[in-house]
């Protein structure tokens, strides 16, 4: 990016102008014959050293503006937070559409986490890790975009696995915030985690846990999903309509927003040499045209 550094230099232009038209030199005057012949003479080389005289002004103003080009460079220093999301995908999700909202909200809430690491975990019949955490957001994207009820099964609920399998997620993690979402519309089924073993390996890896009941009270399990979330230090929500499940990610996001601070760094290169070069090689010509006249 070409700038100047100090543009205020060219007023100086300004002024040399002003003294050049009101302030002349006064000489005296004396008086040759064929004064004609001699104006002639003066002219011939008058020209060039008026142009060298203003191009040695010029570069001169030129060379105190300090002409520079500059390149910034951004680092940022982030607090994120590292999230995983744990969608049911079970085939009840088919009902009203439901996954078809979870997945348009979800998106949004992801496109929104531009600085954390985040990981997406689904559960039916069975659970699994999708995408371990990751800063990808495009192929998580597009994984979510292929996602549809049943693709773990249709006919169980294995909740309490994929709240287990997801906290692992975070086994080597180091990172001081650690949450994960939990989404569902049934309750656990299939029974092959208990409870408390989750929610002790959610605590083990310090993972606060929202969860989130979609539909009526009666499809889910309200004081599961509200245990789980008050022995993680999370929040329970619960979600009967697109609007309301909105807010409730929306809220989430504010919660836990990512602190994000940037050092910015500018390379200048400096270009006023060539111009103070060129006013010395203009002031030379000009010299040397008047020691002629």
């Amino acid at each position: 990016m070409f700038s100047f550094e100090y543009p205020y230099a060219f007023a100086l232009l300004l002024l040399f102008f002003a003294g050049f038209k009101w302030f002349k030199m006064r000489s005296s005057i004396l008086i040759f014959p064929n004064l004609p012949l001699l104006q002639q003479v003066e002219h011939k080389g008058g020209y060039a050293r008026l142009i060298s005289k203003y191009l040695a002004i010029f570069a001169l103003v030129t060379a105190l503006a300090s002409p520079i080009i500059k390149d910034e460079t951004i680092i940022q220093h982030g607090k994120g937070y590292e999230l995983s999301l744990i969608l049911d995908v079970s085939g009840s999700m088919h009902e009203s559409n439901k996954i078809g909202i979870v997945k348009s909200i979800v998106q949004e809430f992801i496109e929104a986490r531009k600085d954390d690491k985040l990981a997406l975990s689904v559960f039916g019949d069975f659970a699994y890790v999708a995408v371990p955490l990751t800063f990808d957001k495009s192929s998580l994207l597009d994984l979510l975009s292929r996602l549809d009820a049943g693709v773990a099964g249709v006919h169980q609920t294995a909740l309490y696995e994929a709240l287990y399998l997801s906290s692992n997620i975070f086994k080597t993690s180091t990172s001081k915030n650690k949450i994960a979402i939990l989404l569902t519309d049934g309750m656990d089924n299939a029974g092959t985690i208990p409870i408390d073993v989750a929610i002790r390996t959610a605590q083990k890896y310090h993972i606060k846990v929202y969860t989130i009941g979609v539909g009526g009270s009666n499809d889910y399990n309200p004081t599961v999903l509200q245990t789980i979330a008050k022995e993680t230090g999370g929040i329970f929500f619960e979600a009967n309509s697109k609007q309301r499940l909105e807010e409730i990610y929306h809220q989430i996001d504010s919660l836990e927003k990512s602190e994000i601070t940037a050092d910015k760094y500018v390379k200048k290169e400096y270009f006023f040499q060539y111009f103070l070069i060129g006013s010395l090689v203009f002031m030379g010509l000009y010299m040397i045209l008047s020691n002629k006249e």
